[in-house]
């Protein structure tokens, strides 16, 4: 009987990971979302700033923009942690507890200790002149301190 006893709690315990596991996964995908919402209002930021000089753009020309123009280069580094995210939740293997830390890590340094000093710079200006900035930058930051 105490086989059996210690069989259904292993049994318990491998259904407890396997559930921590599962609702691991949403971390990244919570992330993602907040961080799409943080770079959306950086994005509709810094093109009000660029029209301001260059007169209107439509979605298409704001695409190619984001893509290839230095006054959006900065936001590229919160695209690549979107993409990083993408690509871990869409990994053929699942991705493993070290693979989460690491890109909690990353996303909690460019936030608080960025590297790049463009975008620092920018960002902190954002975060002085865009309260809708400073209401996702909240969101992204409060979320990486739960995880």
């Amino acid at each position: 009987m105490c086989g059996r006893s210690n069989l259904k709690n292993m049994s318990a315990d491998i259904k407890g990971s396997e559930a921590l596991a599962d609702s691991s996964l949403s971390d990244p995908q919570a992330l993602r979302v907040r961080l799409l919402h943080l770079h959306k209002e950086l994005l509709e930021m810094e093109r009000v700033r660029f029209e301001r000089v260059f007169g209107s753009v439509n979605s298409g020309e704001l695409l190619d923009l984001v893509i290839n123009h230095a006054q959006f280069a900065w936001l590229r580094l919160i695209s690549a942690l979107v993409v990083q995210i993408d690509e871990m939740l869409n990994a053929d293997e699942p991705p493993t507890v070290k693979d989460h830390q690491e890109l909690l890590a990353q996303a909690r340094l460019l936030f608080t200790s960025p590297a790049d000093e463009e975008f620092k710079a920018k960002y902190q200006t954002a975060l002085q002149l865009e309260p809708a900035v400073v209401i996702a930058h909240s969101e992204v930051m409060s979320l990486l301190r739960q995880l």
